[in-house]
């Protein structure tokens, strides 16, 4: 009896309760990090947006630098900036596909809209005669007027 509780005592390995525990405490860092992950995921594709829109105002600040005037005109700009989808005389919507510019004048103001991946709607108004102007709608937002909803000096 005493030479198996010997052998017994020499055996390697981990205990059901030992392994029990590194699960337990792998689950919670899994259960810390993920939201952490989703969250850093949102603000990722926030900024791919608001990078497309910084892109076409650039483009639009060239055809105005030209022309002296701001264009909706998809293939005009489209052959300044190929990288950008395009699409005239509209406002992004939640239905839009995302990352797509929308441009749309309005009495010689440039709107610029994109869908963000997340479902956010950002805009930029761009004026000659004014300041450009921001602007952010939420996830499964509307936007109605660049005007109105674009009046921050930044996102």
């Amino acid at each position: 009896m005493l030479n198996r509780m010997r052998n017994r005592l020499n055996e390697d390995g981990f205990t059901l309760i030992e392994l029990m525990v590194v699960v337990l405490i792998i689950a919670i860092l899994v259960a810390i990090a993920i939201p952490t992950f989703l969250g850093q995921r949102e603000t990722a594709q926030d900024r791919a947006a608001q990078s497309n829109l910084r892109n076409a105002l650039a483009t639009e600040k060239t055809i105005y630098a030209n022309d002296q005037a701001y264009t909706d005109v998809a293939a005009d700009l489209g052959a300044i900036e190929p990288s950008l989808t395009w699409q005239e005389d509209s406002y992004a919507a939640a239905t839009s596909t995302a990352g797509d510019v929308h441009v749309k004048l309005e009495t010689g103001v440039a709107c610029l809209t994109v869908l963000s991946a997340s479902g956010k709607i950002f805009m930029i108004a761009e004026d000659p005669a004014a300041a450009t102007a921001y602007g952010e709608i939420a996830s499964g937002g509307t936007l109605t007027n660049c005007a109105t909803d674009a009046t921050a000096t930044s996102w």
